[in-house]
C-alpha cells in the first residue's frame, strides 16, 4: 500500500452527522466571510493595485510605476512634516489619555452618591461628533471672543493665539484629543477596576500594605495589566487617526497637516489615487506595526 493510502486508511471517517455539523457550519460562516472579503479583502487588493500605479481619479488610463510613489512619499516635504506631527500629536494624547484616564476612574470609582454624575460628565465627550467638538473649541479658543482667552487677558497677559500659531497648533490640538478620548479610557478602566476582588486589597492590607498608594502599586495596577494593555492600543490607534479637528480648525494651514489629513487632501482634493493609495498603505503598516509591537511588549507584563 502507498503512504497515501496508508494515511487515507488511518484518517478517521465522519459519520454522516458530523459532516451534516459541518456543511451547517460552512453555511453559518458564508455570510460573514463574504462580509470579511467585500469589506476588508478585496478593498485591500485594490489599495495595493491602485499604489503601483499613476492613476489619477478619473483619468482613462494608468501606467504601472513600481515603487515609485512610496519613494516619493519620502521625499515628499508635505507627507514628512504630517508624520512628524501625527508622532507628536500621538506623544502627547497616549499616555496623558491612559493615564489621566486611570486617574479619572480611581477617583470616579471611589464615589458612592455622585458616581453615575460623574461617569456621564466625563463621558458625554464621547458622544459628542468630533466636528461639533472641534467647531466649540474654535470659539472656546478664539484670539478675542473665546473665554479662555479673556480669563488669560483678566490674569493680566496677552492673548494667545492657540490656532494660528504653529508652535502651538498640534498641542493645542492634542488637548482636545485627550480631552475627547478621557471618558471612554475612564469607562474602560472602571470596568477593569470593578472586576478587581476586593479580598485582594483586604489581603495586601493585612500583609502590611496600608497606604492606598502600596495597595494600588502591589495590587490594582497589576490586576489591570489586561485593561491598560487594551487601553494602550485603542488609544495609539485613534492618536493617529486624528483627521475631524485639522479639517475643522485648521484645514491643515500653518503646517498643521497629518497623515490621515494628507491622504485626504492627495486623494480627493488633487485627485493623485495613486499616490494617495500609496500612503495609505504605510499609514496601514505604521499603524499595524505600532499596535503589534505594543502588544507584544507589553503582554510579556500582564498579568491575566
Amino acid at each position: 500500500m502507498s503512504v497515501a493510502g496508508t494515511i487515507a486508511a488511518a484518517r478517521p471517517r465522519l459519520s454522516q452527522t458530523e459532516r451534516r455539523m459541518i456543511r451547517r457550519g460552512l453555511i453559518f460562516a458564508a455570510p460573514a466571510s463574504l462580509l470579511l472579503l467585500a469589506i476588508y479583502i478585496v478593498p485591500m487588493i485594490v489599495l495595493a493595485g491602485f499604489s503601483v500605479t499613476d492613476y489619477q481619479l478619473g483619468a482613462l488610463s494608468t501606467r504601472f510605476i513600481g515603487l515609485e510613489n512610496f519613494t516619493n512619499a519620502f521625499h515628499d516635504a508635505v507627507f514628512l512634516r504630517a508624520l512628524r506631527n501625527t508622532v507628536i500629536y500621538a506623544l502627547i494624547v497616549i499616555p496623558f489619555g491612559v493615564f489621566l484616564g486611570l486617574g479619572i476612574a480611581l477617583l470616579v470609582h471611589g464615589r458612592k452618591r455622585s458616581r453615575a454624575f460623574w461617569e456621564a460628565a466625563y463621558f458625554l465627550p464621547v458622544t459628542a461628533t468630533l466636528v461639533a467638538m472641534a467647531t466649540v473649541w474654535q470659539f472656546l479658543l478664539h484670539p478675542s471672543l473665546g473665554p479662555v482667552n479673556a480669563a488669560i487677558k483678566w490674569l493680566g497677559f496677552e492673548p494667545v493665539a492657540f490656532l494660528s500659531t504653529p508652535e502651538l497648533l498640534i498641542p493645542t490640538m492634542a488637548m482636545m484629543g485627550i480631552w475627547q478620548i478621557l471618558g471612554f479610557n475612564m469607562v474602560l478602566f472602571l470596568a477593569g477596576l470593578t472586576a478587581i476582588p476586593q479580598d485582594l486589597h483586604e489581603a495586601a492590607r493585612l500583609d502590611g500594605a496600608k497606604n492606598p498608594i502600596d495597595r494600588f502599586l502591589t495590587v490594582t495596577w497589576p490586576m489591570l495589566g489586561p485593561t491598560t494593555l487594551f487601553v494602550v492600543v485603542t488609544t495609539s490607534i485613534s492618536a493617529f487617526k486624528v483627521f475631524e479637528t485639522v479639517a475643522v480648525l485648521t484645514k491643515g494651514r500653518f503646517g498643521s497637516e497629518t497623515l490621515l489629513f494628507d491622504l485626504y487632501l492627495e486623494g480627493f482634493e488633487y485627485s493623485n489615487t495613486g499616490y494617495a493609495a500609496a500612503l495609505t498603505l504605510i499609514f496601514l503598516v505604521i499603524v499595524l506595526i505600532l499596535s503589534i509591537g505594543q502588544t507584544l511588549h507589553m503582554d510579556r507584563k500582564v498579568h491575566y
